[in-house]
């Protein structure tokens, strides 16, 4: 009786497979790079790469351009209706949450922004890109606008070691905000630091929140569609 001949690619699949079932890798963990699972089965970068792509299409895997590939979990999920810290959310799930400090600094405020804060279209505003990570994973990008009168300090924060959220919310904590939800194309800037193709698409949520009756931010959140999800729940009221 013959005996199936089955593809290296499928053998090395198998393997993977049975390393993430086995506990060798959990979810979120990086898994070996492709050169040195050639170097550990012996067989072709080519077949490799077809095992990898073929798992991440099934949603065993996801890869992240120049940083690797990890196990895939069950999406994180942000709250939509509530205005929470993304490092409390990060830590809450077991992970590492990880703030990169894109730019940070004092700019003219474009009209719309202004109008939110009430200013002079060119007045003096406060403006941050952080970009943040879970485990090693890019998982949100943090476009935000400060009103000064709010918080006079704010350029002289590290938000590698605290969030926006957590130092204007202790300096002028939330009384009003406002959600709006998109879905958007990334920019090419946007893109890089997220580590997507060009067609991936993103989830936008803008908010703008006011304290005291005072708007003090406002901020777009730009997730990556497949590795994120918003959720909310409304209780009717009577």
């Amino acid at each position: 009786m013959n005996q199936e001949i089955v593809p290296h690619y499928q053998r090395v699949k198998r393997m993977i497979a049975d390393r993430i079932a086995g506990g060798t890798w959990h979810p979120g963990d990086r898994i070996s790079s492709e050169a040195e699972l050639v170097k550990e089965l012996g067989v072709s970068r080519m077949t490799i790469n077809r095992a990898l792509r073929e798992l991440t299409i099934e949603g065993v895997l996801t890869r992240v351009q120049g940083v690797g590939t990890f196990v895939a979990s069950v999406k994180p999920q942000a709250a939509l209706f509530e205005v929470r810290n993304i490092a409390e959310e990060i830590a809450e799930r077991g992970h590492q949450h990880r703030a990169a400090v894109i730019s940070l600094k004092a700019v003219p405020a474009p009209d719309e922004i202004a109008e939110t804060f009430g200013l002079k279209t060119g007045a003096r505003v406060f403006h941050s890109i952080l970009l943040h990570r879970e485990n090693d994973l890019p998982v949100q990008i943090e476009d935000r606008y400060v009103d000064p009168r709010h918080a006079a300090d704010y350029l002289e924060q590290d938000f590698t070691r605290q969030t926006p959220y957590v130092y204007l919310t202790a300096i002028a904590p939330i009384s009003e905000a406002e959600h709006i939800i998109e879905a958007v194309l990334p920019s090419t800037t946007e893109r890089k630091l997220l580590k997507i193709d060009a067609h991936e698409p993103c989830l936008q949520l803008t908010r703008r929140t006011w304290s005291s009756g005072k708007p003090v931010s406002h901020v777009r959140l730009i997730y990556p569609g497949s590795r994120y999800r918003l959720s909310g729940r409304i209780a009717p009221k009577g």
